[in-house]
């Protein structure tokens, strides 16, 4: 009998042990979630603010075209 007395008291020391540590894991889980919607977000935001600009550099650098010799080319006799 004190035997089994004695384990249920350990079975609760180790509940409670575990119970704390999976607590702990669990906020570091949350605020891991957390600092990554607010990067997702910056990177949302920073993507709306730079859209228009980005889209007028690439259109200007593909409708912008300017015909050259390549330094290269030999012209052949």
């Amino acid at each position: 009998m004190e035997v089994e007395q004695y384990r249920r008291e350990r079975e609760k020391e180790f509940q409670s042990k575990q119970q704390a540590a999976m607590g702990s894991q669990g906020n570091l889980s949350a605020e891991v979630e957390q600092a990554t919607r607010r990067q997702v977000q910056g990177m949302q935001s920073s993507q709306q603010r730079n859209r228009e600009r980005v889209l007028t550099q690439l259109l200007g650098m593909v409708c912008d075209v300017r015909p050259q010799v390549h330094p290269n080319y030999r012209i052949s006799a």
